[in-house]
């Protein structure tokens, strides 16, 4: 009969593996190494550095993180909101969403639209045809293209019907922003809507009180609304926007920029045969928590 052995699964004390972790969690930088981020094999190396231990693999420092999921070699952008409106503007959106306007409920005839642009859209053509997948065989498209030119797409989108307009324009502006408005206002419903409320954030195609005056002088039951400076993440065209992306630009791959269109439009249509509105479940309340987490982190920041 074999004995069994009870092995330990870290040859290391509890204190050291702490200390593994401690360092993990700090910036290279902090600590006057010149690096940018943490690798396992960098850690072992500064710990080794430290004489925390006399020795330890990578894989161990990387078995050590993986019990407290953490991964100093990845990280995610964010910015700190700047725009001293910034909880107002986003409530008032977040409000419409929840079809609220001023704290009272919107209407049957009411519309909420959310619109941007998706510019610099390339016809990219690839040297040679891309080949489709088969067994054990993924797809494969050629590296090398043709550069055929680019165009924008102007999209408006509306949050409540799950309803996709778009116009293709060569570049973006107002006009061409202009251009996608009277597209929507001349369509039904909302053509003879009470008010549509166009969501917006501040790019240069509508930004500022300019382009709230100039939607009201075109349109009287257009009402145009915009987003805290970068808030798009809060605007539902961006969603919209990444689908495109995924399902009809990559792999680019297009005759020309009339193939490209033909593309984007004939995607559009296909689209509104069945999407639904997005399940949006980021409310003012969740808007209230995560301001009051970004503050705190900016006092701490000060702080330090």
């Amino acid at each position: 009969m074999i004995a069994s052995v009870r092995v330990d699964p870290e040859p290391f004390p509890p204190l050291v593996i702490a200390e593994i972790k401690e360092l993990a969690c700090e910036l290279p930088a902090t600590t006057g190494v010149p690096l940018s981020r943490w690798s396992s094999a960098e850690l072992a190396r500064e710990l080794v550095s430290r004489n925390v231990v006399a020795v330890i693999s990578a894989a161990t420092v990387g078995r050590v993180l993986r019990h407290d999921v953490i991964r100093p070699w990845r990280h995610r952008s964010w910015i700190f909101p700047r725009d001293p409106d910034f909880a107002a503007k986003a409530a008032r959106v977040l409000d419409l969403y929840a079809r609220m306007w001023d704290g009272v409920r919107l209407g049957p005839d009411d519309y909420v639209i959310s619109a941007d642009e998706k510019s610099q859209l390339q016809a990219l053509r690839r040297r040679h045809p891309s080949r489709p997948a088969g067994p054990g065989q993924i797809s494969q498209v050629e590296f090398e293209y043709k550069r055929g030119g680019t165009l924008a797409y102007m999209g408006a989108y509306d949050v409540h019907r799950g309803r996709l307009i778009g116009t293709i324009a060569a570049k973006t502006g107002i006009v061409p922003f202009m251009d996608l408005v009277e597209r929507v206002m001349t369509t039904e419903p909302y053509a003879s809507a009470r008010t549509v409320y166009w969501v917006v954030d501040n790019g240069s195609s509508h930004n500022g009180q300019r382009s709230v005056d100039r939607m009201a002088q075109a349109w009287p039951t257009a009402r145009l609304v915009h987003l805290p400076i970068h808030a798009s993440w809060l605007n539902q065209i961006e969603i919209v926007f990444s689908i495109i992306q995924r399902k009809v630009i990559k792999p680019a791959d297009f005759a020309d920029l009339d193939a490209l269109a033909d593309r984007l439009r004939r995607f559009q249509d296909r689209y509104n045969e069945s999407a639904t509105p997005f399940d949006w479940r980021f409310t003012t309340a969740d808007l209230t928590a995560m301001l009051e987490r970004v503050g705190a982190a900016a006092q701490e920041g000060v702080a330090a």
